[in-house]
């Protein structure tokens, strides 16, 4: 059955933006959103504490009164199933499925229009201008996205960026619903929970125990996300690996 996208649908996301250098940029993805019906903006950790005074956010004051700040990445997505990054890819090397936006956009959506009644969100990640996102950033997706651009120039101006990635999902003004009731997926706190639990039993093991320990972690963390694993799944295996680690701990 096609379906109209509605502004529920649309509550549902979040935009992140991690360590923003400008606060014009802020102010302008602020506008962006209220331009294509989007609400909840989240920031990370932004280089300037002066962002909600941007004057570049005309007519989107309100909802730069309201963003939402936070420290970390985990903490900004934690309520989140689904996590974006975007990234102008080029040559860096990326351990994430990298669609193109308009790929990209069409599984946000079917995502968004999933029948959820506890209102999980979708988050996509907007990096800081010059860098983009970390690796440490990226690990905390499911996947990522980019915007086809010359070669001349690959990377977007943040608040560019924001306003393609938000129109491909608005101009879409019908879609089609999903028709299953899979479980629902865990969220981004649940994955993270589980992640700690497994990273600290295979630290308890001695698998961590090398000088690439850092570029593990990462690894981990993207296995876990690359499972697509339900709410229930991820509470099962948080159970099972919180034993191992019990186990490990008490022959110490």
């Amino acid at each position: 059955m096609a379906l109209v996208m509605t502004s529920p649908a649309f509550d549902r996301l979040c935009v992140v933006l991690v360590s923003t250098r400008n606060p014009l940029n802020i102010g302008a993805a602020a506008r962006a959103m209220c331009n294509f019906g989007f609400q909840h903006l989240r920031v990370v950790h932004p280089y300037d504490a002066a962002f909600r005074e941007a004057r570049s956010a005309v007519g989107a004051s309100r909802l730069l009164e309201e963003a939402e700040e936070y420290l970390s990445v985990a903490d900004a997505v934690a309520d989140c199933t689904l996590v974006v990054g975007t990234t102008a890819a080029g040559n860096r090397q990326l351990m994430h499925p990298l669609y193109i936006l308009e790929d990209g956009a069409a599984i946000i959506l079917e995502e968004l229009l999933r029948p959820r009644g506890d209102m999980r969100r979708v988050a996509i990640l907007f990096g800081p201008e010059k860098p983009g996102l970390s690796n440490d950033d990226l690990s905390h997706c499911h996947w990522l996205m980019h915007v086809p651009t010359g070669d001349e120039q690959r990377s977007m101006n943040l608040g560019q960026a924001v306003a393609v990635c938000l129109y491909e999902l608005a101009r879409n003004t019908s879609v089609t619903a999903p028709s299953d009731f899979s479980p629902s997926p865990a969220s981004a706190e649940e994955l993270e929970r589980m992640t700690v639990a497994l990273l600290n039993a295979l630290h308890s093991s001695g698998y961590m125990g090398t000088p690439s320990a850092e570029d593990k972690e990462a690894s981990v963390r993207r296995l876990v996300r690359r499972m697509n694993l339900s709410s229930a799944d991820t509470s099962l295996w948080l159970g099972m690996l919180r034993q191992i680690l019990w186990k490990l701990r008490s022959k110490e």
